[in-house]
């Protein structure tokens, strides 16, 4: 059942707030500055969850005085789905990956699947090294041996969460805060 944003926010709880959550972002720079110190690396931004903390955290990185080279990636299993499938590129780097640090910055580590097929791709390319950067993690024991967030922003429950990045049934990925689906919500949406 296709439901609209202005529904979904009706029907969610508050998890972070802008503030928290630009907070967070700062937060993450200067450990990202100090490891790839000396080395220009490739910000890989993932599509389309990713672009909104990516620019902000660009923007804090670049502030700290490291430059960035930047390129972007599409590769999806949702399709707007609440659950994947199978893995479809629809847009890889421009940018040789062989011999390059990698900065893979997406919104969230949930299960992994994604990041992980990312990961390998990379590694197939030849990169000397891949980091993730999310802004948000989820805590669970679902994730993929091996996936995990180099620097992360936040934790978020084990719910279906959408703003900042993350969307609901492709909408509101502009939303400035992370919030949380009910779970009476989620019961009508898979009713």
């Amino acid at each position: 059942m296709v439901r609209d944003i202005a529904w979904a926010l009706a029907h969610s709880d508050l998890i972070h707030d802008r503030d928290t959550l630009e907070t967070a972002i700062a937060r993450m720079a200067p450990a990202i500055r100090d490891d790839f110190a000396g080395s220009v690396p490739l910000f890989l931004t993932v599509m389309h969850g990713g672009l909104p903390f990516a620019a902000r955290l660009a923007m804090e990185i670049g502030a700290l005085g490291l430059d960035l080279q930047f390129d972007y990636l599409h590769a999806t299993r949702y399709r707007g789905e609440t659950s994947g499938g199978a893995l479809a590129w629809k847009h890889r780097p421009a940018t040789p990956l062989r011999g390059r640090r990698v900065l893979l910055v997406d919104d969230i580590v949930d299960e992994g699947h994604t990041l992980d097929e990312i990961i390998r791709w990379c590694h197939k390319e030849g990169v000397a090294d891949v980091r993730i950067a999310a802004l948000a993690v989820k805590r669970h024991g679902r994730c993929v041996a091996g996936v995990e967030a180099d620097y992360f922003g936040v934790d978020v429950p084990d719910r279906y969460v959408f703003g900042y990045g993350m969307d609901f049934q492709e909408q509101g990925r502009n939303l400035p805060a992370i919030h949380a689906l009910t779970d009476a919500a989620l019961a009508q949406l898979a009713g």
